[in-house]
């Protein structure tokens, strides 16, 4: 009885200098970057000019009637810029880049309008803007993306439709139609939201946030091929970019955490967390995380903090925290993937 106790006491002591978290994803450490000027609130779009400068456009379904959408700048210390008021848009704004002529585009869902467009910005300093492209009635603009050539790719969340425009916008043709991949039945209920090109410009990424998948579609001399579902279960796969290696960090908006998969669909690190509300109305963390961009060793990422309620959808697990928030952030963190063990790849 005695030997057995102490084989007991030796292994209980051996469990205890264990590290629980040996096999946990290093998910390194959230800051907040940047806050909205009081009133405003859903940051969702974001992009960085060549200064390192970040906009952002703000998702408002809600807000008076008439009110122009908006886009904050930051500069690269988080100190507020300036507003860009965006003539002829909504306040429903979504995705936004600069293209490599280095023209702002802005998308306009349309949700509020019934306009569903492209806007280019014509002065950086007001947000004087004029008409890029324009979609049908039921059509959701939502990301874009750029090839090589400076065409325009964006994604449709209800169609399923990937929309392409020449360099200098006019009249949309459907580049890519599959209700399959590029659709969803999910929640929260958007298909077809971020996309980016790998460095060959031979594959076209894009995520399907209700589905929870990432898609791939083959690219070859322009044209592109049948789209399919490369992985699954990024639990709302939202805004995404790629890295130098062709990685994919996804923005899982649902989860409130970066994912970064590989090119054959493996995670390779999960990085942030939510950890709660501060004192003044903020999101410690990320909450409902949208849209990524990277300067450098960072990356920025919107804190959407959207309660689906709002907007007419159904409880999430992160509506009622999202309800709490007074104080609208954008977030940073180091564009690093730490190491894992028995993950050969390339670090970023």
């Amino acid at each position: 009885m005695y030997l057995l106790r102490k084989v007991f006491a030796l292994l209980f002591s051996f469990f205890l200098l264990c590290p629980l978290n040996a096999a946990a994803w290093e998910r390194g450490e959230v800051e907040t970057f940047a806050t909205l000027p009081a009133g405003n609130a859903n940051p969702e779009g974001i992009a960085a000019d060549k200064r390192g400068n970040i906009y952002v456009t703000t998702f408002a379904p809600g807000a008076p009637a008439g009110q122009l959408g908006r886009v904050f700048v930051f500069n690269p210390h988080g100190q507020f810029l300036r507003q860009l008021n965006i003539t002829g848009s909504s306040s429903a704004l979504l995705g936004l880049d600069f293209n490599p002529k280095g023209d702002l585009l802005v998308i306009d869902s349309g949700i509020i309008s019934g306009k569903p467009q492209v806007l280019k910005v014509d002065n950086l300093a007001t947000g004087a803007s004029s008409v890029f492209t324009t979609f049908p009635a039921g059509s959701g603009p939502n990301a874009l993306t750029f090839d090589k050539d400076g065409n325009v790719y964006i994604s449709d969340s209800f169609q399923g439709i990937i929309w392409q425009t020449g360099p200098n916008g006019g009249s949309p043709t459907a580049w890519v139609t599959d209700k399959d991949t590029l659709t969803t039945p999910g929640v929260p209920g958007f298909g077809a939201n971020g996309l980016g090109f790998n460095k060959a410009f031979s594959t076209l990424y894009v995520a399907n946030t209700g589905s929870d998948t990432v898609v791939q579609i083959p690219v070859s001399g322009g044209k592109p091929g049948t789209p399919s579902v490369l992985t699954n279960s990024i639990n709302g796969a939202d805004g995404l970019i790629l890295d130098k290696h062709d990685n994919i960090w996804v923005a899982a908006n649902q989860a409130d955490e970066i994912v970064v998969i590989d090119k054959t669909g493996k995670a390779i690190a999960k990085l942030g967390d939510f950890d709660g509300i501060d004192k003044h109305g903020a999101p410690i963390g990320l909450l409902f995380p949208a849209s990524p961009v990277r300067v450098g060793e960072w990356l920025y990422v919107t804190n959407l903090s959207l309660d689906l309620r709002n907007v007419g959808g159904p409880q999430t697990v992160d509506s009622q925290w999202a309800n709490q928030v007074t104080s609208h952030t954008i977030a940073r963190l180091r564009a690093r993937i730490p190491h894992v063990h028995g993950n050969d790849r390339d670090d970023d």
